[in-house]
């Protein structure tokens, strides 16, 4: 009766251990392909990724053009009105948005 009664069980608990093992084998097998498919994600840019910084280098550099061409027209105003280290500081503003133009 007691051999009975610790053979049930495992006849009966048989698919539950057999679908344990499976998912198991399943998730040891697809490992390597999930780490391969992300080291591919984080190393590739898309096209759309690669677009948006694009575009927020283009908005970055447009902002900081507007920035100095208001800093520019300030130390102009000021030269105009006698100050000579504005006049110095308008040239250097100057010569700093012809280095942003060029890319610098």
């Amino acid at each position: 009766m007691r051999l009975v009664l610790a053979i049930a069980p495992m006849i009966l608990l048989q698919g539950c251990a057999a679908s344990v093992v499976t998912g198991v084998v399943t998730d040891v097998v697809g490992a390597p392909v999930k780490i391969v498919s992300k080291t591919a994600d984080i190393l590739t840019t898309s096209q759309s990724e690669s677009d948006e910084k694009r575009g927020r280098e283009m908005r970055k550099h447009e902002e900081k053009l507007g920035k100095l061409s208001r800093q520019l027209k300030k130390a102009e105003k000021r030269c105009a009105d006698g100050d000579r280290d504005a006049c110095k500081k308008a040239r250097n503003i100057r010569d700093e948005i012809e280095d942003e133009r060029r890319g610098l």
